[in-house]
């Protein structure tokens, strides 16, 4: 049996390894058994905690060993202070590493379920599942034998990931092909993507950043870069809607890629080590083109950062319904080789000192996520429909009927497909056309030398 001295020495050991990656200094674990001394291990809740444990150890229906006992009470012990502190052990500590870093070993596919089934919603590029030919829509049916039917989507992420080099065999039903057949595919180190980017319409970007990685920060200024090879930039849409946030480095590389100057975002902690501030570096990448943020109840922590910096500087009009409102800091602690603590240690605070801890970020323009239904009027003849009409006599591009309904179609697809993305184009159209509306009415003041 553990006596309440051992238990207090275990429990001190163990946070040495710990305390100094956090700035605190070490001490000596024996000197916590003093009673009555608000800094140190109160012994009679010490003396408690050994009786509960061998209680346990006694009388639990299954038999359960020390070591894995003790896990549990750290687990409790830090589940019991925030929704974000945790024990990471093995399994976990890989999973965050994975998502820290966007790379694991595994096929490269991006799936969902449909009807019970696991569905490969697109396979990503330059990966095992890319060079097989694997197409969205494809059915995994067997892993390895093994039937994928009913089985989660996390469990089937778990199936796929594996060592690399390691091969597995998929039994796949696509559409068009009467019979299934298989297809058989070496792991590799895959990188999640965490941006993408395209045109909109001419003039106008968009960038989709779900998730904040290591490498997030320099992946958005080549996406920006590559849209303005594309087309000069007239404005930016940078989604962060259902983004859970990720490393704070990243979103402070992202923000300092569309500021010229300031502070980006500040934390204030217990320990010195959590007083820390960020500001942005000379260079705006757009040189200073509208942006429009795009966020929801999705959009947390990191996401946060980002959409808060942008709004306090008023270099972007953000958008949408008000954020998550996860305003804290974790930082992960190693107890060893395989395992660490997930400790919030710190708020973070947007540039004019908003703490968004349980509160949020409010959009400048409120957008809900909506299906629009169109009133359709009569059907309009207008001049360029007439036989026999009179040219433009400017030389201007006549619309008849048929490519005004081309145009309205192109509209009304974006607002079928995504409404806010919609509203996110037509404002920032409105601010290029008072932009360039300023700059017209600027006047212009003869120089004598």
């Amino acid at each position: 049996m553990f006596t309440p001295k051992a238990l207090a020495t275990l429990i001190g050991a163990a946070a040495l390894t710990a305390l100094p990656l956090m700035g605190l200094s070490e001490v000596d674990p024996t000197e916590n058994l003093v009673p009555n001394t608000s800094s140190r291990l109160p012994l009679e809740d010490l003396r408690s905690f050994a009786k509960v444990f061998e209680q346990i150890r006694q009388g639990y229906i299954e038999e359960v060993d020390d070591s894995t006992l003790l896990e549990y009470a750290i687990k409790g012990m830090l589940q019991g202070l925030d929704p974000h502190s945790s024990y990471l052990d093995r399994e976990s500590f890989d999973d965050l590493q994975a998502n820290t870093t966007g790379e694991f070993a595994g096929l490269g596919i991006e799936v969902g379920i449909e009807n019970d089934h696991i569905t490969v919603v697109t396979p990503m590029d330059d990966t095992p599942a890319a060079r097989a030919g694997l197409k969205a829509g494809d059915i995994i049916l067997r892993l390895s034998g093994k039937s994928m039917r009913g089985v989660s989507l996390d469990e089937a992420v778990e199936r796929m990931r594996g060592p690399k080099g390691s091969s597995v065999t998929l039994t796949i039903a696509r559409k068009g092909y009467k019979e299934p057949f298989e297809v058989t595919l070496q792991r590799d180190t895959v990188r999640v993507r965490s941006v993408r980017s395209r045109i909109l319409e001419e003039g106008y970007g968009y960038v989709r950043i779900s998730q904040f990685q290591l490498g997030t920060g320099d992946d958005v200024v080549k996406a920006v870069n590559k849209l303005q090879d594309k087309s000069a930039l007239k404005g930016l849409i940078i989604d962060l809607r259902n983004n859970p946030g990720g490393v704070l480095q990243s979103s402070v590389e992202v923000v300092d890629a569309f500021l010229e100057e300031g502070l980006v975002v500040y934390t204030e902690g217990r320990t010195e080590s959590s007083q820390l501030s960020y500001s942005a570096e000379p260079g705006d990448i757009t040189a200073g083109a509208p942006i429009v943020v795009l966020i929801n109840d999705g959009s947390a922590s990191a996401a946060e950062i980002v959409a808060g910096a942008l709004q306090d500087h008023r270099r972007a009009v953000v958008m949408g319904t008000d954020s998550f409102g996860k305003g804290s800091v974790q930082t992960v602690i190693p107890i060893n080789s395989d395992r660490a603590i997930k400790l919030t240690t710190a708020l973070y605070f947007t540039p004019n000192g908003r703490s968004i801890q349980a509160q949020g970020i409010t959009p400048d323009i409120l957008v809900e996520r909506v299906k629009i239904t169109r009133l359709e009027g009569p059907a309009r003849t207008t001049e360029a429909d007439l036989a026999g009409h009179l040219g433009n006599g400017n030389g201007g591009e006549e619309r008849n009927a048929e490519d005004r309904k081309k145009a309205k179609e192109a509209r009304e697809d974006w607002l079928d497909r995504d409404n806010q993305i919609f509203e996110a184009l037509n404002v920032l159209k409105g601010l290029n056309l008072y932009a360039n509306r300023d700059r017209q009415l600027r006047p212009r003041v003869a120089r004598a030398d």
